[in-house]
């Protein structure tokens, strides 16, 4: 299947780095009427402690530079699931990516592969599975291709999405954990935010089955939980496709050993960007003891709050294999579509390098714990 060309926008004035992209995307959002689509994406649960400490976490975290060290042909590869990535930068699952371009998940697929850059496709994504994946398979230095699930109880429409998945060529299941209902989002229920008749989950197709409550009985715990995704699951999809298994919002050690136990490839270190349980530690405090727990060999990525090439080299030094990015490519694409989505990309790469060699590091594998200042949060 080919992919439809995504369109071609003028970049915005003064873009040289991530923050610069939130401005224009919101003034473009705001004029198209879509003031709801902006705080569905900046928002976050309840008081929004976690979200905003997710950002607050890695300011606070210190880097201790080595000098005079010959750095010379250094590079930004890493190993992911036995693959050689070109940098350790992949986007991060989010839904409805048509809200805030038209292009949406097409574009930023484009600029993935143009970049280098992995992509985990949301399984709520507005743009067929196949069209996104069809860039990604066509240029051989684009990054990995993941899919995001979250779960459904309905174990034929399961196996039949896996299947698809397959198909179109992704290489790794991500099933989100952290988020079997929604977390109390203010900010997004004060808009009155709801999604467009014409934006929808795609892939998905088809309607959840309906709610059998009895009088009295809860939504939450007697409707929605029944429902919700166990460890039986997790080892029927461990049994149905042939596909790495990573879980994304583990934050506890136990839950990541019994994971493993279960034949689980990976990780996400994730708090969901702050929209699901507000108080959450922010990912930066959560990597290191799961790192520990785990050892060094179990691949381990980390999202949340990642804006700077200094916060993707602290990420790695406290044990990170590669990061995902978030809100920023999303306020990219807003701002001017694809090509404000490989813009920022290339930003962050550039600020990536910029950090190594000021940090004494000539490949990512020197950054270890000896470069984060001692004492320093984290």
């Amino acid at each position: 299947m080919t992919s439809p060309a995504p369109q071609i926008e003028a970049l915005p004035d003064g873009l040289v780095n991530l923050a610069d992209f939130e401005a224009p995307a919101q003034a473009r959002l705001e004029a198209n009427d879509c003031a709801g689509a902006w705080a569905y994406l900046n928002g976050g649960a309840a008081d929004e402690i976690t979200l905003r400490a997710n950002r607050a976490a890695w300011d606070a975290i210190k880097l201790q530079p080595r000098v005079l060290r010959d750095l010379a042909g250094g590079h930004t590869r890493v190993t992911l699931l036995g693959r050689e990535l070109q940098h350790p930068v992949l986007l991060a699952p989010i839904a409805y990516q048509c809200l805030f371009h038209a292009d949406g998940e097409l574009a930023i697929a484009h600029a993935a592969a143009a970049q280098g850059a992995g992509l985990v496709l949301s399984a709520q994504a507005s743009v067929d599975m196949e069209a996104v994946a069809a860039p990604m398979r066509a240029d051989r230095n684009a990054g990995p291709l993941w899919f995001q699930l979250y779960w459904r109880d309905d174990r034929d429409f399961m196996r039949a999405l896996l299947r698809r998945v397959e198909a179109a060529g992704y290489q790794a299941l991500v099933l989100t954990v952290d988020a079997p209902v929604h977390g109390a989002r203010d900010r997004e229920r004060r808009t009155g935010f709801k999604l467009p008749a014409h934006i929808r989950a795609v892939n998905l197709g088809g309607l959840k089955k309906p709610l059998d409550l009895q009088p009295g009985q809860s939504t939450l715990f007697d409707g929605l939980m029944p429902r919700a995704a166990t460890w039986r699951e997790i080892d029927w999809l461990r049994a149905e496709s042939r596909l790495p298994l990573l879980l994304k919002g583990v934050t506890h050690a136990d839950d990541a050993r019994e994971a493993l136990a279960r034949g689980v490839s990976g990780f996400i270190v994730s708090n969901h960007g702050g929209r699901t349980l507000d108080t959450l530690p922010p990912t930066a405090q959560l990597l290191p003891p799961l790192r520990a727990a785990l050892g060094p060999e179990v691949p381990l990525l980390v999202d949340g709050g990642i804006r700077r090439g200094t916060d993707v080299l602290k990420a790695m030094a406290l044990g990170a294999d590669a990061v995902l990015l978030g809100r920023p490519y999303v306020h990219a694409l807003a701002a001017s579509g694809a090509l404000g989505v490989a813009h920022a990309l290339r930003l962050l790469r550039d600020e990536l390098e910029i950090a190594m060699a000021l940090s004494g590091c000539k490949t990512l594998a020197d950054a270890g714990p000896a470069l984060i200042w001692p004492g320093t949060s984290h």
